[in-house]
């Protein structure tokens, strides 16, 4: 940001003004921080306005911070302080990145929270008394109990500090987005959207039960980030959490009330199925961890939500794909709608590699079958469609497609002259929908042709319930290699017309299957020839 008050100052001002910030902020960046060495960093470091001139902040030493110049560069936010709690966000993101996740309220609490406690409580037919002593607050606080006129489940509302707060990872698994950036940008600004976050207790004999967030968990993570250590939350007690679960789930799907994407969905289906096993297992007085039953046993047992067994149990094995922590596709897909940093959306994922691969087919077989010696026919399911996902991964996307040049309005720059890398290019016209549909469909074909060569029978609505043969996953490699290496992807002349604009799945497929548009257009040289695909190409083993 420009100053006129940096500009006028001379070069021994200027460094005399330096090494005043860098010990008023103890030596740290301003934004990460992280130590600035006036030495080390001193062809990399920045001077700059906390609050921005355009919010009348002052153009003066008392407004000027010094930074890393790659944090100020990479600031999210123009007003320095809001720039460092984003900072703070992703730092704390980047540390759960081992765990192959992204950051939730439970993350945020354990970073802003001196201290984890349970809530003790008594709940009287119309109060409810509890005390904070862990906080040096013992006096006895008395507040209303009331009654929800529809459920008949009782609440109260209170303001907590955030010691008392715990994240409910099961009613509500969704990782902090990125639109928490947005509420941190509107709260510091004073526009606080009035929502209270809700939760949960149980209570039971004399122990103190937790208060658990499940929903409301983004604007609550947004204030804890900007500092506030209480937060008000409407809390029921001893609910059913069956009910709880099952409203949560449709308000963000149905009723789209909460903004939960399909990944989210599955998550939640997920839940409700772990849910319907357990009580499966009581009801049949088996015991707690036995897997002896099957898919098909669960849908006749809950014969009144058959059609939602069958949703959840599926909802069950996309979640396990998608949250796979082998999954190498997964970091190329956008989970959040139609986005433009990720070449994929988790819509065309489930149209395409789980439409083809999954089996929609309840199985018969108890959960645990040969589960010892690695035929699981789901898990198979599951780790053979991770493994085809990891094959795709490797050859177009990994250290080709370049987040930071996204997905954005790339045909129309391709059509003025910009320099796309190729590699990026040709893994951004590969993820179209439509293309990859058509592409998978010949992958399948070549799934199909392994298990025919070796004789054994190939199930067409169950592709992956059976361990590929050997030479498959060498055959699907070397086909994407030779799909990858098509002219048509680099081709920059068709921007406007092959790849202008959306097409469906049945235009694609004539390109590949004649080699030409259906108005005629030459796009291949030929058809594709699967038998040539599946060979090593020139250079592989």
């Amino acid at each position: 940001m420009s100053s006129l008050y940096l500009n006028r100052l001379s070069a021994e001002d200027r460094s005399n003004l330096l090494q005043e910030l860098h010990t008023r902020q103890s030596g740290n960046c301003f934004i990460c921080g992280k130590t600035i060495d006036l030495q080390l960093h001193k062809n990399s470091i920045d001077i700059d306005h906390v609050i921005p001139t355009t919010l009348n902040g002052p153009d003066n030493p008392s407004n000027f911070a010094v930074t890393h110049d790659s944090c100020n560069r990479g600031k999210q936010d123009s007003d320095l302080r809001v720039a460092r709690i984003i900072a703070r966000f992703d730092e704390i993101n980047e540390g759960v990145a081992t765990e192959s996740r992204a950051a939730n309220l439970g993350d945020i609490l354990k970073a802003y929270a001196n201290g984890s406690y349970n809530f003790a409580m008594k709940a009287e037919e119309k109060t409810v008394t509890f005390s904070l002593p862990e906080v040096g607050r013992n006096d006895l606080v008395t507040l209303p109990l009331y009654v929800d006129a529809l459920s008949g489940f009782h609440f109260f509302f209170a303001q907590l500090p955030i010691q008392y707060l715990h994240h409910d990872g099961k009613m509500n698994p969704r990782a902090i987005g990125s639109n928490v950036k947005k509420l941190i940008k509107e709260f510091h600004l004073k526009r606080p959207q009035l929502h209270v976050a809700l939760g949960w207790i149980t209570l039971q004999g004399n122990d103190a039960p937790k208060v658990r967030i499940f929903d409301g968990q983004h604007k609550a993570a947004a204030q804890i980030l900007l500092g506030t250590k209480e937060l008000p939350v409407r809390i029921f007690v001893n609910p059913d959490l069956d009910v709880l679960l099952t409203a949560n789930t449709i308000a963000g799907t149905t009723l789209r009330q909460v903004a939960f994407d399909k990944s989210v969905q599955r998550n939640l289906g997920s839940a409700l199925l772990a849910d319907r096993m357990q009580r499966y297992r009581t009801d049949c007085g088996l015991a707690e961890d036995s897997e002896s039953f099957s898919e098909q046993d669960l849908q006749r047992h809950f014969k009144g939500e058959s059609r939602e067994m069958k949703k959840y149990i599926l909802d069950w094995i996309r979640s396990s794909i998608t949250h796979h922590k082998d999954n190498k596709l997964r970091d190329f897909i956008e989970y959040g709608g139609r986005g433009s940093e990720f070449p994929l959306s988790y819509s065309t994922i489930e149209k395409t590699f789980y439409s083809f691969f999954i089996s929609s087919d309840l199985l018969s077989t108890r959960f645990n079958h040969r589960a010892e010696e690695g035929l699981n026919p789901r898990q198979l399911e599951i780790d053979q469609i991770v493994n085809l996902m990891n094959i795709i991964a490797e050859e177009i996307f990994v250290g080709k497609f370049e987040p930071a040049i996204g997905t954005s309005r790339i045909e129309n720059k391709v059509s003025k002259g910009e320099d796309i890398p190729e590699p990026h290019l040709i893994a951004y016209r590969m993820a179209k929908e439509e293309i990859i549909y058509n592409w998978l469909r010949y992958i399948k074909q070549v799934i199909q042709m392994a298990f025919v060569n070796a004789g054994t029978p190939f199930d067409e609505n169950a592709p992956l319930q059976k361990p590929l043969p050997t030479n498959a996953w060498n055959n699907i490699r070397n086909f994407a290699i030779s799909l990858k290496q098509l002219p048509l992807w680099v081709n920059r002349d068709m921007a406007t017309s092959v790849f202008g604009g959306k097409r469906n799945n049945d235009f694609w497929k004539q390109i590949f299957e004649e080699g030409q548009t259906p108005d005629g257009q030459k796009v291949l040289g030929q058809r594709l020839d699967l038998i040539k695909m599946i060979q090593p190409q020139d250079g592989q083993n």
